[in-house]
């Protein structure tokens, strides 16, 4: 069994490195990627998370009940995003379009704080120095950033290729999986609720 541990993210880097990075294929505005069901899909209540503020806290969805580490090391729980739309966004250190989308990831992240969670998750054997030299280098430490080399954020949401996005509804539905352009991030952005 633990053989197969291990070669689950090595599979997948592997895919990976034979697919997306480095492509300038962009989703074209008219282009309506279907949503796969995926087992991260489901908004049904997995727990309630508590609310420091002693208001009512948020239905805990079964697509944000889990736990990562950050690449500074902390512990992050998906329970902190209930209650508000989510936007994940995978990535790996090696991978030029990555870095190229940072700055307007980051744009997205400062224009809709108030209103939408942003989240990167990195992975696909970049390396803890190398997710922390990546953040740094194009600043996108001001959100978190989950470190996941081991893939478990990214299996759970069924994604197979890095400068991928998960859009979630306030109710923790996927509403979408796959690449976006900036000026379609932005308009996904905008219609999330």
């Amino acid at each position: 069994m633990p053989t197969m541990t291990r070669s689950i993210p090595i599979a997948l880097t592997i895919v990976l490195a034979l697919s997306a990075c480095g492509s300038s294929e962009d989703t074209a505005a008219g282009d309506e990627p279907t949503p796969a069901p995926t087992t991260a899909s489901s908004s049904a209540p997995a727990s309630t998370a508590a609310s420091p503020t002693g208001e009512p806290a948020a239905e805990v969805p079964q697509t944000l009940d889990f736990t990562a580490r950050t690449i500074d090391g902390d512990t992050f729980t998906g329970a902190s995003l209930a209650g508000k739309p989510t936007v994940f966004w995978f990535w790996a250190a090696w991978c030029p379009t990555c870095r190229g989308e940072a700055d307007s990831v980051t744009a997205v992240q400062r224009e809709n704080a108030d209103r939408v969670n942003v989240v990167g998750v990195a992975g696909l054997g970049s390396g803890d120095d190398a997710m922390r030299r990546f953040a740094q280098d194009t600043g996108i430490e001001g959100f978190p950033q989950l470190a996941d080399d081991a893939g478990e954020v990214w299996q759970r949401f069924e994604v197979v290729s890095q400068q991928y996005y998960v859009l979630l509804d306030s109710t923790g539905k996927v509403v979408h999986k796959g690449s976006l352009s900036q000026a379609d991030l932005r308009e996904r952005v905008a219609e999330l609720t």
